[in-house]
């Protein structure tokens, strides 16, 4: 039912906590397991503006391996699970890229923790999980996590 499950995630323990969850689809399904780091878009320049394009190819590069590094490491707890992981990393708008990546990786179903109540204030989604959810056209298992950071 499930062949692939795309997994974003931004590095932060709550965005982990829909792993376990991500492991047992993953196990039940024999499902391939498509995980997404999303970087920042480029920065906008004022017309007059001047950055080091070095310093900044070079942050950029660093922030990528360590984006790599980091979703290996979380590819490691999904053992023998998954049928397959897939690495990926993606810079740009947070939520057009999760679409972007299901559409482009044909995932069968979406998984990602939703922000739980902060600030004094109920807040049901995260921005970005709402984004999503407002967006995608297909499956999507939002894990509730109320987990501080």
């Amino acid at each position: 039912m499930y062949a692939t499950l795309l997994v974003p995630l931004d590095g932060s323990k709550r965005a982990e906590s829909a792993l376990p969850h991500a492991v047992n689809l993953a196990a039940q399904f024999g499902a391939r397991v498509v995980l997404l780091k999303v970087t920042g878009q480029a920065p906008l320049l004022e017309r007059d503006e001047v950055i080091d394009a070095a310093e900044y190819l070079r942050k950029r590069r660093q922030q990528e391996q360590e984006s790599r590094s980091y979703l290996k490491q979380i590819g490691n707890r999904f053992g023998d699970s998954a049928s397959d992981i897939k690495i990926v990393i993606q810079s740009g708008a947070v939520v057009q890229e999760i679409i972007r990546a299901a559409q482009t990786e044909k995932a069968d179903m979406v998984i990602m923790a939703s922000h739980g109540w902060s600030g004094g204030r109920r807040n049901f989604y995260g921005s970005v999980v709402s984004g999503v959810l407002n967006q995608i056209d297909r499956p999507l298992l939002l894990i509730r996590s109320r987990m501080a950071e």
